[in-house]
């Protein structure tokens, strides 16, 4: 019963008035998704209370199997994608309908979280009247159920006759199955049968709109030295050693490439001595040697995030110079994996944000403007940046994504589902 005043509480809670903004359609898909609401609540707190961290293969599918059955009621084909079994990942949830009028969306979600089933267990919540707290709540199971809440809506008013939409929830984003391609190609290959993506990740704010994400990509540096007695080090027959070598490379790359915006790059790991090991599966690394001995080996793993591919492969050139110019008697490398791509602001995705902001403006919510490129990191909307009009960050909005206090704010959440509805019916017409 609690509960469910709550629910009524945030649908009715005073508004702008809005009404004369809007035609009579979208206030009848309003209506629909407060009639809706309490369903859609059931729904977050079903997924939310399924265990899905990336690595529960099991979990995974079980959230999917929940919207399998939810998306059939409204009319959608929905199908499971197999990933293979050296990936070790569950597969990806698609749901589909097919028509020849208006846009062609591509919605972006994904089931996994960063909650693994050996890890202590939050349920689904109700704090107070504005807050809910549970594994994935936020991020991003809040945005999997505003996606349908709205694809639902639309439905029931048959808005959704002769469209083309493709719901596609991911089952690996918080850490994904690699090598990408493989574990992204069929996502990326339906994405370019449509004309917009619309990711509904955590939203960084009621009025921000995210049209640009960084890339992800990794780097390891090796180093050698002479292994000798340490009392000869800085010699010219003994040199510096591999970790006074890695040291100068890391302090350069802060030096010279620090103040570029938009980049970061950020050693993770650091493991020297005169033998070491590591094993990149596991991230684990071991590391034997003695104060008077001068370190033979060094290792270093990092990231590096950038906007837009040219920013990376020109960070790239300036950290092989910098490795290539060597202390006495060492050496040095470093090596580069691709990993997730950026998504660029162009202005394709700026004319999204401008259809958000008037749907907005029209239902007294605000204006809504685009976020800070580099606030937000990688995510799986940017292996389809390059293919069409992207917009992201319209889901669930709350605060502790990955932590035990994740929360999702429930006083906004009501409107974000109205506002997404009405957005998305816009893009359709």
């Amino acid at each position: 019963m609690k509960t469910k005043l709550l629910i009524i509480f945030l649908l009715f809670a005073p508004v702008s008035i809005f009404a004369q903004n809007l035609d009579a359609i979208e206030q009848k898909l309003l209506e629909q998704v407060e009639k809706n609401y309490e369903e859609t609540i059931k729904l977050l707190e079903e997924t939310v209370n399924i265990n899905s961290g990336t690595f529960n293969l099991e979990g995974v599918r079980a959230v999917a199997k929940v919207y399998e059955r939810e998306f059939a009621k409204i009319g959608f084909q929905t199908e499971w994608v197999t990933l293979p079994d050296s990936l070790r990942r569950a597969g990806h949830f698609v749901a589909t309908r097919k028509g020849s009028q208006g846009k062609k969306l591509f919605f972006i979600g994904h089931l996994d979280t960063v909650f693994e089933k050996d890890m202590p267990f939050y349920p689904f919540t109700m704090v107070d009247e504005n807050t809910a707290k549970g594994q994935g709540v936020n991020d991003m199971k809040g945005g999997n159920a505003m996606i349908f809440a709205s694809l639902k809506a639309l439905h029931e008013l048959g808005l959704l006759e002769d469209r083309t939409i493709t719901v596609y929830f991911t089952g690996d984003e918080e850490n994904a199955g690699k090598p990408s391609w493989v574990s992204r190609l069929d996502f990326v290959e339906r994405a370019k049968q449509h004309n917009v993506a619309l990711g509904y990740e955590t939203a960084q704010g009621f009025n921000i709109a995210t049209v640009a994400r960084r890339g992800a990509s990794g780097w390891t540096l090796k180093t050698t030295g002479r292994q000798v007695h340490s009392s000869g080090v800085f010699n010219e027959n003994v040199g510096y050693g591999a970790i006074y070598e890695a040291a100068r490379i890391l302090n350069e790359f802060r030096s010279q490439l620090s103040e570029e915006q938009y980049l970061t790059f950020n050693p993770g790991q650091f493991i020297g001595g005169s033998d070491i090991s590591y094993n990149s599966e596991t991230g684990k690394g071991e590391a034997l040697g003695k104060t008077n001995i001068v370190a033979r080996e060094a290792l270093v793993t990092g990231d590096l995030r950038f906007l837009g591919e040219p920013q990376k492969e020109a960070a790239r050139e300036k950290m092989r110079g910098i490795v290539g110019q060597n202390l006495n008697r060492t050496t040095a490398e470093i090596t580069f994996e691709d990993g997730i791509p950026s998504m660029p602001p162009t202005e394709g995705n700026m004319a999204l944000v401008d259809i958000l902001n008037q749907v907005s403006m029209d239902m007294g919510y605000g204006e809504v403007k685009a976020g800070d490129p580099g606030s937000r990191g990688a995510g799986d909307i940017s292996y389809v940046a390059e293919f069409l009009d992207c917009i992201d960050g319209i889901g669930a909005s709350g605060s502790g994504a990955h932590s035990p206090a994740e929360t999702i704010n429930m006083k906004q959440y009501p409107d974000l589902i109205k506002r997404s509805t009405l957005f998305v019916y816009r893009l359709l017409k």
